[in-house]
């Protein structure tokens, strides 16, 4: 005689019922996507409100704008590509000179790299590169 797990005889059983574990997950689950926005902002902060300015340009800023002709230009005066770095050691006495470099899209890269070498040769170690914003551009349009 063979013994029968699952016969009339009352035999038990060896499986579990996955089904009430599946359920209690899914319940679960949907708690955690539930309150889980909720927790991200938890703490109420109140930030103060500000009109939108540009940035005032700093007294040792320096602007260096290259034009798609390659045309160098240190603030507003029109300077050769190679006078760029004798310019900048002039106007580098107190040591934190901050540059701000403004590339036409259509300038070669060559000549912006270039004017890159030359302002670190002439001991700038801050230098940027200003663009303008998406917003700004879709408007021009």
């Amino acid at each position: 005689m063979s013994m029968d797990n699952y016969g009339s005889e009352g035999g038990m059983m060896s499986e579990i019922n996955v089904t009430p574990l599946v359920d209690v997950m899914l319940v679960l689950l949907t708690v955690f996507i539930v309150t889980a926005p909720l927790l991200m902002n938890s703490v109420a902060v109140k930030l103060p409100k500000v009109a939108a300015t540009t940035s005032l340009q700093k007294m040792n800023d320096v602007k260096v704008s290259i034009t798609k002709a390659s045309e160098v230009y240190v603030d507003e005066t029109k300077i050769t590509a190679t006078a760029l770095e004798a310019e900048l050691k002039k106007r580098n006495t107190s040591g934190d000179l901050q540059v701000q470099i403004m590339a036409d899209e259509g300038v070669v890269y060559g000549e912006v790299a270039k004017a890159m070498a030359q302002i670190q040769r002439s001991g700038v170690t801050k230098f940027t590169f200003l663009m303008l914003p998406d917003s700004a551009i879709s408007a021009t349009k």
